[in-house]
């Protein structure tokens, strides 16, 4: 597990699939929870409120990660002493 975190081309490929089930979390949930005008359970409104908070949560941890496998991959691999 921890091998597959050491390779920053993984990690790049896993934020952006974070990202992308962030944002599709974020949008249904507003979607369903304030635009949609049904009628719907108290489970799936509690749900859908619930996406709310989670896809933004999502997003937020897919974009660290892509910082930080961004910073592994350029960054230089020899420094210079002076």
């Amino acid at each position: 597990m921890f091998h597959f975190f050491s390779n920053p081309q993984n990690v790049l490929q896993l934020s952006r699939r974070v990202l992308v089930t962030g944002l599709a979390m974020l949008m249904a949930g507003i979607y369903g929870a304030y635009l949609y005008e049904g009628h719907l359970s108290i489970l799936a409104l509690v749900s859908l409120h619930a996406m709310t908070i989670v896809g933004p949560t999502l997003l937020k941890i897919g974009y660290v990660m892509r910082l930080l496998s961004q910073h592994q991959l350029y960054r230089p691999f020899s420094k210079v002493m002076v």
